[in-house]
């Protein structure tokens, strides 16, 4: 390669990979971090079993996180009054507080155990999902996957409104069938002990779950890395899916790709959306991308965050601006469309699956260019949520997703759409996936 375009091509990598306990019957999914048996191993890869899941933190464990949090040994304050210079002082110890003193996990632990849960092996590792049925016998199935820094717990307040829609102002016709897997290394699914787990691999992993469940007819739903990893089923063609919603799509033009890569400033003739999603990603690349090359190019460096819980936290928070913007306003004690337990929820499932650096290795494995369009021939709907890394312009939608089923530009909304504005999301699903039924 030309000496000249190697900063160039640094960045473009660098975009393109941004997105980018105890269970009661089988081994804590930090047991695969240790060596196992060959025989073992193999005889698990070919059992297909679904088992039913539930997890139970045990007390010392959560003794131990109180300490560890009451124990942070804190840094000085910065030296700015905004968050250029990162996670704010102010806003982690407040948080701190309120983990030490006020946060129950036992209440999301009783939500989640609430739900029906289940692991099933696929293709050597451990797939945690939750599963829940409708009602309406017919219902259309939706497989959502989460992505990073989230989980299983973006999608909760959703569930209800998707299986049972007429409690929820909707149409029983609009019902959904619910899948929600953890994403391989994530939460309570296994940890890969082998390379390879990258968005297509975990693509036809979730085919293989999606058949084991009898189902010949679905849908899928996905941001973030929940977006690459649908994206690749719709790539894939995956055998009875219908079609996908992303609220992160794939859709920007390679001209645009290369004048961002290139450091330029938005090409003329762009609309008012084209150039306030230029700006977005300008924005994000210049500002918001350590996380995700430090990811990228040394994911075990990051022993840190699986050691320290506000280590882990600040981690976590500093995602993207909007998205910290929000939480720090949540923790300043404003109405959002999170809580401090909503964000607690999160963090602390990560802590207790001891699943930082193990989540961070998707970013490693991944080699696929997060925001470029991957030649989708199936049905697509796009919601665009203006705090998103950008809300993507109807335009670039259109030349993405040749057979675009429905487009919504969003008022309000962020990255974790789901977590952040469940009734919005789930009208949009309802409404999306209408004419496949």
């Amino acid at each position: 390669m030309n000496s000249s375009n190697k900063p160039i091509a640094r960045r473009l990598f660098a975009a393109s990979a941004l997105i980018g306990a105890v269970a009661i019957f089988t081994p804590f999914a930090g047991a695969q971090d240790l060596p196992v048996n060959a025989a073992p191993a193999a005889a698990a890869a070919r059992d297909t079993s679904i088992r039913p899941f539930q997890f139970h933190a045990t007390d010392e464990q959560l003794a131990d996180l109180r300490r560890r949090v009451l124990a942070t040994k804190w840094p000085s304050r910065e030296l700015v009054g905004d968050a250029t210079q990162g996670v704010q002082l102010a806003t982690m110890q407040k948080l701190a507080q309120h983990w030490a003193t006020d946060y129950d996990w036992r209440r999301a632990e009783a939500k989640l155990n609430a739900l029906p849960q289940f692991v099933t092996n696929i293709d050597g590792v451990d797939i945690h999902f939750i599963h829940v049925r409708s009602k309406n016998k017919h219902a259309l199935p939706i497989l959502i996957t989460h992505g990073w820094p989230g989980s299983i717990i973006e999608q909760l307040k959703i569930i209800d409104p998707l299986t049972n829609p007429a409690a929820h102002g909707g149409k029983d016709s609009d019902a959904f069938d619910v899948i929600i897997p953890s994403l391989p290394g994530y939460g309570f699914s296994g940890k890969p002990t082998e390379l390879g787990w990258d968005p297509a691999r975990v693509a036809r992993a979730w085919t293989e779950l999606m058949k084991r469940l009898g189902y010949t007819r679905y849908v899928a739903q996905g941001g973030d890395w929940g977006d690459a990893v649908t994206e690749q089923m719709a790539v894939q063609a995956a055998p009875g899916l219908l079609g996908i919603h992303t609220n992160m799509p794939g859709a920007v033009p390679v001209e645009i790709d290369k004048a961002l890569a290139a450091g330029q400033a938005a090409p003329a003739g762009l609309s008012a959306d084209e150039k306030h999603a230029y700006e977005q990603l300008d924005f994000f690349y210049k500002h918001g991308l350590s996380y995700a090359q430090e990811m990228t190019n040394r994911p075990q460096t990051l022993y840190g965050i699986e050691d320290s819980p506000i280590g882990l936290a600040s981690w976590m928070l500093d995602h993207d601006a909007r998205s910290y913007e929000l939480i720090a306003r949540v923790f300043d004690g404003k109405n959002e469309g999170l809580t401090r337990d909503d964000v607690l929820d999160n963090i602390t499932l990560y802590w207790l699956t001891s699943t930082a650096v193990s989540s961070a290795r998707l970013y490693w494995e991944n080699k696929f260019a997060f925001f470029a369009p991957k030649g989708i021939k199936i049905p697509v709907a796009v919601s665009a949520f203006p705090d998103e890394l950008y809300q993507a312009p109807k335009s670039w939608v259109d030349q993405a997703f040749p057979n675009l089923l429905y487009y919504n530009k969003q008022a309000k909304g962020g990255h974790f759409a789901a977590w952040e504005q469940p009734d919005a999301l789930t009208r949009d699903l309802r409404l999306a996936f209408r004419p496949l039924r």
